[in-house]
């Protein structure tokens, strides 16, 4: 029975599956499986959502009986946060001033632009943000634009700035000092320079030192961003100033964005020096100030950019197919490259090989030296300042000073009497007054150099002292009175061999005559140079340089020497027209016969034939034979050039005459005895030196201060100093010196206006966004481009110096000073701490109730040769120092 019932269920079950799958086909079997898994997931869903929402009822019954509430801040941040964003309105105006506002607004715009949207609007779409940023920004410059009204910026400008640069400018010429000093065999390196200068620096500051800033790119950036940050909390409204996340792109925006960029644009020394060409774009670079930086760069990669540049302009020049006129001229201009590249070859090989020499101690043993006579030493301010010197090594001062009173008492005496005869021709009462001031100085003289109470007194025959005495007692003084005791001083002077003859042979002479540009380098000499031949302008040489060679050959009656004009022309450079004289030099001694050419103008001729007459009487008949020669030539040229040249030699006569007159008035005007300075002005600041009378006058204090430390006047010689003060006065006062300071002052309004201010901030907006586009990185040009950018720079710089100046203070002084001031922005590193220096006294000037300068040190104090010069200072001295 069990066994029939159990067949009977599988049968039927059989049949009921065949049929089902029959009926809905083989596939219900896994549609049925679907559906049942459906249902139950369905249901657990379900169970879990109802569970979910009666577990966060429970919970929130339970936070609410038993947990305390939550802060009302998080909702309502909440609510805030869920409300729709809220139009924020910007007030446009920030000076004051609509012409400033607008492309300051544009400046805004643009930086928001490219510095925070370009990767903000990839995290949110809110502008709330921006405009934030945007409002703050706002609000710094606006607290800025009224700060600034409130400052008075003449003080800063005039002399602040000029302070800070004449002091940059010491610190460097001391480093210079030092670097040399070191090891005159052992060339010193950039690098020796630069942290010599912030030795020299920390020793004259005394409390700050900016190398970390100038010299680590991560210090400089900190520097940055903790100066930005002082400036926000001054700037801002506090508020503003408590939300960091704003602060801090407000800062980074500054600190990087801004502030980074300008700086190194700055302190780049390649664009110094394209800028300096720029300014001075007007001036023509002469040939001779070309040659002369040639010969005097010590730097190889300038030497050999101009040498491969002369090469490849030869190498076009001879590729060209010419013919008629033109062969002429390409040949001219292919043996002015050559001589160039000869001069490059010549002057990298000698530096290459290390044979560079000093000019001035290879002539102290040269021997031959051109001679210059005691008249003309006495009367040429540059040439007196070193026989003054070593009459005060000597123990002769006496002697000089007493000869340079009378000459002024001299000069003075005959004005004051010429007034006094002319005050009498026209019927005017007179009184004794004149003679009477006269009889004091006259008796004021002989107390201080002839008396016996006279230390040190001039030693004459007594009996010239006697009589200089009665005269003195029973007549009026005279100009002539003193003629007969100076006439002995000079010729005590001329004659004893402690005096002149001894200083002809002191290494004194020998820088007179280089600052009298009357020193030839003999490495210049023979072939070094190539064989003589130059383009259109002078030779290998100056003038002076000329004049040395026949000084030194007119001893040597075996050496013949014969030039002449072999040919004229009219030469137009850079739109002038002036005639050019090739002159054809022989030279012929016992062994050897040389000839040459060389090419000078009109008023090269002119200079030259004024130095031989005053200095050299055995020439003078020659040389007129050879002008009488140049004005025969002159006549056979246009009218109106020859007229013109007539002109140029009658100017140039009335111009050396005033300025000899003003330069011997300025000379015998002095006080009789001026002792060098006993101040030691290596470690002060320019500031902390400067003359109480004239410091309210302008001009004359900021032509005075940097004459001082472009030319180092202020050591060198305290008499050529104050001569030179005294000229400077006479100039100012004669060109109304209250008018420009009137004019300084205006100027400076003029430089705070709001047109200025408004085009300095336009140009700020065109250089970094030109046409509203943010500038690419300029790619840094190549070196040769810079190099001969530099020498085109010096070039520049050297050919704008008067001669008047060399006159005055020398042309080896002149030259070295004018190249000392290119070569300190040549240094990157010094470029950023004058930089800073400006920043600082900028910021030091807008908040003056604010302790910047504290700050500056506090921010600087990380520095490593601060902490040396402390360490230095704290370290007790030996025992024998201490006794010295």
């Amino acid at each position: 029975m069990l066994t029939e019932a159990s067949l009977s269920i599988w049968g039927w079950g059989s049949l009921g599956i065949v049929l089902f799958l029959i009926t809905f086909g083989p596939f219900v079997i896994f549609y049925l499986a679907f559906y049942i898994l459906c249902f139950v997931g369905g249901g657990l869903v379900v169970t879990l959502l109802f569970g979910k929402t009666n577990s966060e009822k429970y919970l929130e019954q339970c936070e609410h009986s038993f947990l305390p509430p939550t802060s009302t801040g998080v909702p309502k941040c909440l609510e805030e946060m869920k409300r729709e964003a809220r139009t924020i309105k910007i007030d446009r105006r920030l000076t004051g001033a609509n012409i400033i506002d607008e492309p300051l607004q544009q400046v805004i715009q643009f930086s928001l632009r490219d510095y925070v949207q370009y990767w903000y609007y990839t995290l949110s779409d809110d502008e709330s943000f921006l405009l934030e940023i945007r409002q703050t920004l706002q609000n710094a410059l606006i607290q800025f634009a009224t700060r600034s009204k409130e400052i008075d910026w003449q003080p800063y400008f005039t002399t602040r700035i000029v302070d800070d640069f004449g002091t940059h400018l010491r610190v460097f010429r001391k480093a210079q000092q030092k670097v040399t000093e070191k090891d005159d065999q052992v060339k010193g390196t950039a690098e020796d320079l630069v942290d010599t200068f912030f030795e020299v620096e920390v020793e004259m500051e005394k409390e700050v030192c900016r190398d970390l800033v100038c010299t680590s790119p991560k210090d400089e950036e900190g520097f940055l961003r903790d100066l930005c940050e002082v400036l926000l909390y001054l700037l801002l409204p506090p508020g503003d100033f408590q939300n960091k996340i704003m602060r801090y792109f407000v800062r980074e925006i500054l600190a990087r964005g801004i502030l980074l960029p300008l700086i190194n644009q700055l302190s780049d020394p390649d664009y110094i020096n394209q800028y300096v060409i720029w300014m001075i774009r007007d001036s023509n670079c002469s040939y001779e100030a070309f040659m002369n930086i040639i010969k005097l760069s010590d730097n190889v990669g300038e030497l050999e950019a101009v040498r491969d540049k002369a090469a490849e302009e030869l190498q076009y020049l001879r590729s060209l197919d010419t013919a008629g006129d033109d062969i002429n001229t390409i040949k001219n201009q292919i043996n002015s490259l050559l001589f160039v590249k000869k001069v490059c070859d010549s002057r990298i090989q000698r530096l290459q090989s290390g044979k560079e020499i000093n000019t001035v101690k290879l002539a102290a043993n040269f021997g031959k030296l051109c001679t210059v006579p005691l008249d003309s030493i006495l009367v040429d301010n540059v040439a007196l300042q070193f026989f003054m010197d070593y009459m005060q090594q000597t123990g002769g001062q006496a002697h000089l000073f007493f000869w340079m009173t009378v000459e002024g008492y001299r000069v003075t005496a005959q004005q004051q009497l010429e007034v006094l005869l002319s005050r009498q021709r026209d019927g005017k009462h007179q009184t004794n007054q004149t003679k009477g001031l006269l009889r004091a100085a006259a008796v004021g003289i002989y107390e201080q150099y002839l008396s016996e109470k006279a230390s040190p007194r001039v030693t004459v025959d007594d009996y010239l002292v006697a009589k200089l005495a009665d005269t003195l007692n029973h007549e009026d003084p005279t100009p002539e009175i003193f003629d007969d005791i100076q006439r002995k001083v000079y010729e005590l002077m001329l004659r004893d061999e402690r005096f002149y003859p001894s200083f002809r042979q002191n290494a004194l002479y020998v820088r007179m005559l280089a600052e009298l540009d009357m020193l030839k380098d003999p490495s210049f000499r023979g072939s070094d140079d190539g064989d003589g031949e130059s383009f259109n302008g002078s030779p290998t040489g100056s003038i002076n340089l000329s004049l040395d060679d026949l000084s030194s050959m007119s001893s040597d009656d075996s050496t013949q020497l014969h030039a002449y004009i072999s040919d004229t022309g009219v030469c137009n450079d850079h739109g002038k027209t002036y005639a050019l004289y090739a002159i054809t030099v022989h030279r012929r001694s016992l062994n050897s016969e040389e000839m040459w050419k060389t090419y000078r103008r009109y008023s090269d001729f002119h200079d030259f034939h004024m130095r031989i007459t005053e200095q050299m009487d055995t020439f003078v008949n020659p040389l007129r034979n050879s002008m009488r020669n140049v004005s025969n030539a002159v006549k056979s040229l246009p009218d109106s050039l020859a007229e013109g040249m007539t002109k140029m030699s009658d100017n140039m006569g009335r111009m050396s005459e005033r300025l000899g007159q003003d330069i011997k008035q300025s000379f015998f005007k002095v006080p009789p005895l001026i002792p060098k300075a006993d101040s030691d002005a290596e470690h002060c600041r320019v500031s902390a030196q400067l003359d109480d009378n004239v410091d309210d006058n302008i001009p004359l204090r900021v032509m005075l201060l940097l004459m001082d430390e472009v030319f180092d006047l202020k050591e060198r010689n305290q008499w050529l100093r104050r001569n030179i003060k005294n000229l400077l006065q006479q100039l100012i006062r004669a060109t109304y010196g209250d008018t420009i300071n009137r004019k300084i002052v205006d100027h400076v309004d003029w430089m705070t206006s709001p047109e200025q201010v408004a085009d300095s901030v336009k140009r700020f907006r065109d250089a970094f966004w030109p046409n509203g586009i943010l500038a690419e990185t300029v790619p840094c040009r190549d070196k040769a481009i810079r190099m001969r950018t530099r020498v085109a720079g010096k070039t520049k710089l050297l050919a704008i110096m008067p001669d008047e100046l060399k006159h005055i203070i020398g042309a080896e002084t002149t030259r070295k000073g004018i190249l000392r001031v290119f070569e300190m922005f040549q240094h990157n590193q010094l470029n950023r701490r004058m930089v800073y220096v400006f920043l600082e006294g900028f910021l030091e000037t807008l908040f003056p109730q604010y302790k910047f300068r504290e700050l500056f040190n506090k921010l600087h104090s990380r520095s490593k040769q601060m902490q040396k010069y402390k360490q230095k200072l704290q370290t007790p001295q030996a025992p024998s120092l201490q006794r010295r």
